[in-house]
């Protein structure tokens, strides 16, 4: 399969997934290619990048603001306009693997903000590894 020079990274709000954010970008830069942040939100009762949602009528204009918000104050103003953040519904491991289709590189933290932060791997980033067609990389934080 070729690639596309493209580094796909999941982003929930964790420090962990700040931290693929951040190695991404800097892979990204090595190899020439860009970097698209995808941040997954489901219906009420799941978990999406901002924790719990609550509302079924998610108003996605806000929740993608504060994706690009979040891309800023974790990378700076500067840094986060090189990256492309798309906020897309569904299972958080689903969204993944279909975005890193033809990509150079999956890139998750270790584990997010579900329920079992001290968990050695989170479910999301154990089934990207085990189901992605590119390279995974998974990323700890140093708060981990």
């Amino acid at each position: 399969m070729e690639t596309s020079g493209r580094v796909v990274v999941g982003i929930d709000g964790s420090a962990s997934s700040h931290a693929a954010l951040r190695w991404a970008v800097r892979y990204a830069d090595l190899i020439g290619g860009n970097v698209d942040a995808v941040a997954a939100w489901e219906l009420p009762g799941m978990y999406s990048w901002s924790g719990p949602v609550v509302d079924a009528d998610l108003d996605e204009d806000n929740a993608r603001q504060g994706l690009v918000q979040e891309l800023r104050d974790v990378l700076g103003t500067e840094g986060a306009a090189s990256v492309r953040a798309l906020l897309v519904r569904g299972n958080p491991a689903d969204v993944l693997l279909r975005a890193a289709e033809g990509a150079e590189a999956l890139v998750v933290g270790s584990h997010g903000r579900g329920g079992f932060a001290r968990a050695l791997l989170g479910s999301v980033s154990h089934r990207v590894a085990q189901h992605a067609d590119c390279p995974v990389v998974i990323v700890r934080s140093k708060a981990s």
